[in-house]
Formats: C-alpha cells, structure tokens, sequence
C-alpha cells in the first residue's frame, strides 16, 4: 500500500483528523470486538498502526507502558478477556521466523499485527483488516472485514452508531 491511498471510495473508510479520532476508533473497535478477533493493520511507516494498537490497548484496560513490538517483535497484555499479542513483523524475512515467537499455542483474545504479509502462512486467519494510510494532515482507515465473524463485528459496530463521529472517506 502506497502512503497515501488513491481517491477513490472505498468501504468503511473514515477520516481521522487527529490523534484523539485515532482513539475514538480504537474505543469504538474494542468495544463490539468478537470474543477472539485477530485484526491485521496494515499502512506504510507512519500511517499509524503502532497509534491504533495502543489506544486499542488502553481502551481493553490496559494500564502502565505499553512498548512497541519493534524490536520483540512480540509484547503480550493481560486483558479481561484473556491474553492480547501486539505483533510487529516488520523485521522478520519469512513466516518461519514466526516459530520461536512461541505464538503456535496462543489462546490469545485479540491479535493485532503489524506487517501480516511478512508473517503470510504463520498467522490465524485476519477476521478485520485495517488499513490505515496518511491523508493530508490526518488519516484514513479503511475497516475491511476477512471473515464472516468480522462481518458481523463491523455491522455492530455501524449499529452502535460509534462511527457517527467520523467523516467518511476524504475530508
């Protein structure tokens, strides 16, 4: 995905002004998340990927600092709903890398992952892929749905009327 997405529509997409709509939407997707989700953000550097996760985090109650993955490639959050995982693959060269990362096993409630196509093969299933690119002075987020579960997720969360907040598409 290039830095800046191209004009066209596209489906569900929303302007984030500022940091605080970053947050909003956070809140709002952490609110009508299924009971397990796996979420796959995707942008360029900078789109805000690491901004979404964390306000994610926070809006799921958790406290303290909350360290970017860049390096551990892996950080791991007590949450009330079990385990979330906060991926950053960026660094990895293929999927096999996936294998020390001790992720086989995980029960984890929520999965966000940064830079899924390189981790392509070694991951669950995306139920919601968000794909965030810089527009103008803010961003935009386009929530796709990649499993009948995320589906349902985005209808509730069109329901919950929580996106009312957000200009659609381009300001």
């Amino acid at each position: 995905m290039s830095a800046t997405m191209p004009d066209r529509p596209f489906p569900n997409a929303l302007f984030l002004r500022e940091s605080d709509d970053t947050d909003a939407l956070a809140r709002a997707l952490a609110a009508t998340q299924p009971g397990r989700a796996v979420v796959y953000l995707h942008g360029d550097l900078g789109a805000g990927k690491s901004t979404l996760a964390r306000a994610w985090l926070r809006a799921l109650g958790v406290e303290g600092g909350i360290r970017s993955p860049t390096y551990t490639l892996v950080e791991r959050y007590d949450i009330a709903r079990g385990e979330a995982l906060h991926l950053d693959l960026y660094r990895i060269g293929d999927a096999g890398e996936l294998e020390f990362l001790g992720l086989d096993d995980s029960d984890a409630a929520l999965w966000l992952v940064e830079w899924p196509e390189r981790g392509r093969g070694g991951l669950p299933a995306a139920d919601l892929r968000v794909e965030l690119a810089v527009r103008g002075t803010g961003r935009i987020a386009a929530l796709v749905p990649a499993s009948s579960a995320g589906e349902a997720w985005l209808a509730r969360l069109e329901d919950s009327g929580r996106l009312r907040a957000f200009p659609e598409s381009t300001p």
